[in-house]
């Protein structure tokens, strides 16, 4: 379902997957169709590659209130979402398909009117990292994750973008197997299929906005440094403050000791780099400043409650 200014770019690597699915088996898996919420044509689906004749491509506009077929699935797909004056319609229907089974899912703003409708209460829902404090505030029932894409039982939900196409690449996995998924990933020359728990890419500046200069400094620093950590009294020597102050402001802004942030940053990097490359655990220890494989592994289990073992065999 189409919300007024939905995001092009989102729908398109939600839809693509489908498509190629559908190639590749060589019979209809999928049948998309788009609908739209009240009868009024929306400007941006002009632009919707659709075709009547073949249940390979995208079925022509619909108003909810005229499409009586069942579905499997429902992708609420937004961009400039507002909710309108009276949704209650839209609302009722939602909770219509919910009772009927109806798998619901939402790409970018395409989240909001399902945790209005209640949809989301005790759900994991994945939204883009700009909107993600707000919506859990507006909405406490709902779990809010900045991960690229959350799928919870009968939910999936992402934060729109390009992480809707790794979403719907790992439900199809989930369907139809890894060798599926890994065919469609290659067909878009994907690098990889990057997995739900990978949190978001947030910028700095958008992570400490409101933080003091100093602070904002240490963090890149530590970031521009991580095959060879510097110790806190370095950062405080190259910031011109006291280490006392360093450790004052990380613990008034980040709820951290440097030490602590700074070895939450290696380690992240180390789970990018065994999903991502062939190196050896050894090899990615010293890429993340560890000189002991065994203390990077006690380190890494004592983080993320696992072995990088156990996080290498995950990926293959």
């Amino acid at each position: 379902m189409l919300l007024p200014g939905f995001s092009m770019l989102a729908l398109a690597c939600a839809l693509e997957p489908l498509q190629v699915a559908n190639e590749l088996a060589g019979r209809p898996l999928y049948r998309i169709q788009a609908l739209t919420q009240d009868e009024a044509p929306l400007e941006e689906a002009r632009h919707l590659p659709v075709d009547s004749s073949t249940p390979l491509a995208v079925q022509p506009c619909c108003s909810i209130h005229a499409f009586h077929t069942p579905l499997d699935v429902l992708m609420v797909v937004g961009g400039r979402y507002r909710q309108s004056t009276d949704a209650t319609a839209l609302f009722n229907w939602l909770r219509q398909q919910a009772r009927s089974g109806v798998m619901l899912g939402g790409i970018a703003t395409g989240t909001q009117p399902l945790a209005e409708a209640g949809l989301l209460d005790g759900y994991r829902a994945a939204l883009h990292w700009q909107r993600a404090d707000h919506f859990g505030e507006t909405y406490p029932k709902v779990i809010v994750t900045r991960n690229l894409f959350e799928l919870d039982r009968q939910r999936m939900t992402c934060g729109g973008g390009t992480a809707s196409m790794d979403m719907m690449v790992t439900w199809i996995g989930a369907r139809y197997g890894k060798s599926m998924a890994a065919s469609i990933s290659e067909h878009f020359v994907m690098e990889r299929i990057r997995l739900p728990d990978e949190p978001q890419h947030v910028p700095l500046k958008a992570r400490l906005s409101h933080a003091p200069i100093h602070l904002r400094d240490a963090v890149a620093m530590m970031e521009a440094n991580i095959s060879e950590p510097l110790s806190a009294d370095e950062l405080a020597h190259h910031l011109g403050i006291s280490r006392r102050q360093l450790e004052r402001l990380f613990r008034q802004h980040l709820d951290a000791m440097p030490s602590r942030y700074y070895l939450n940053l290696r380690l992240q990097q180390a789970q990018r780099l065994l999903r991502e490359t062939a190196w050896s655990i050894g090899e990615v220890a010293l890429r993340v400043g560890f000189t002991s494989a065994s203390h990077f592994t006690t380190r890494y289990r004592n983080h993320f409650g696992y072995p990088p073992r156990e996080e290498r065999q995950s990926t293959l």
